[in-house]
């Protein structure tokens, strides 16, 4: 699992980096919230870890324009407020928990896995794209009634795309996520994959392109239901 850890006190970052290393999460420590914006931009994390005050900053402010971009990644906060209407003001901001300080190491995993838990029935066992269906618990790429041939590879990049449909990701940010870390390939085997896997949606979908090249920044899925119809010009 991969976790963004947003928080400016470095004593406390350290302690929850170290302590999530040893439950073999991968972490990533930034200070502010213009950073932790920029890397839920630039890759998909399953987790964010937020402090809700990082010096000027108000850590709900930060949730809040994650939410208005689309970022759907699941947020907990962590305060020393005690207030209930703070936790109230999180929570509707789009919070998935909350963790009041001081707090013990165990209970923050226990709580990490808890959200991630009820992340993974939220977001359903099916991805829908247009006519394109991609079944989770069986690893399934279907359109319509036509399984896909598709490689454990290519269905890893598939899903990863299609589970971040309307966000460009770069090629690192892709290889991290269908690798893991483990064995990682150069990024350019990224292009390969996407080509073979193009090629066979396009023969299942009739040519219709669905796998979008982001030109200087990497790949994006377009959801059908978001964007324009094409118009067929008359012969």
């Amino acid at each position: 699992m991969n976790i963004l850890v947003v928080e400016d006190n470095s004593l406390m970052a350290q302690l929850i980096q170290s302590a999530l290393t040893r439950q073999n999460f991968a972490v990533e420590v930034v200070t502010d919230g213009t950073s932790a914006i920029d890397s839920l931009q630039k890759q998909p994390f399953d987790m964010v870890i937020l402090d809700l005050r990082l010096g000027d900053e108000y850590g709900v402010d930060i949730l809040r324009k994650a939410r208005a971009m689309n970022i759907n990644t699941p947020v907990i906060i962590l305060s020393g407020d005690l207030d209930p209407m703070t936790k109230v003001e999180a929570f509707t901001s789009g919070a998935d928990d909350y963790v009041t300080k001081p707090f013990k190491v165990e209970e923050l995993v226990a709580r990490i896995h808890a959200v991630a838990r009820r992340a993974q029935r939220a977001n359903s066992q099916e991805i829908q794209l247009g006519r394109l269906v991609l079944r989770l618990h069986d690893r399934c790429a279907m359109v319509e009634d036509t399984v896909l041939n598709l490689t454990r590879k290519e269905f890893d990049l598939l899903e990863t795309l299609a589970s971040q449909k309307g966000r460009t990701l770069n090629k690192e940010a892709i290889l991290e996520r269908i690798y893991g870390g483990r064995d990682e390939p150069q990024p350019k085997i990224i292009d390969v994959f996407v080509c073979k896997l193009r090629k066979k949606l396009a023969d299942a979908l009739g040519g219709d392109g669905v796998i979008r090249t982001v030109w200087g920044q990497g790949y994006t899925i377009e959801d059908p239901a978001m964007t324009a119809p094409r118009v067929k010009r008359a012969v």
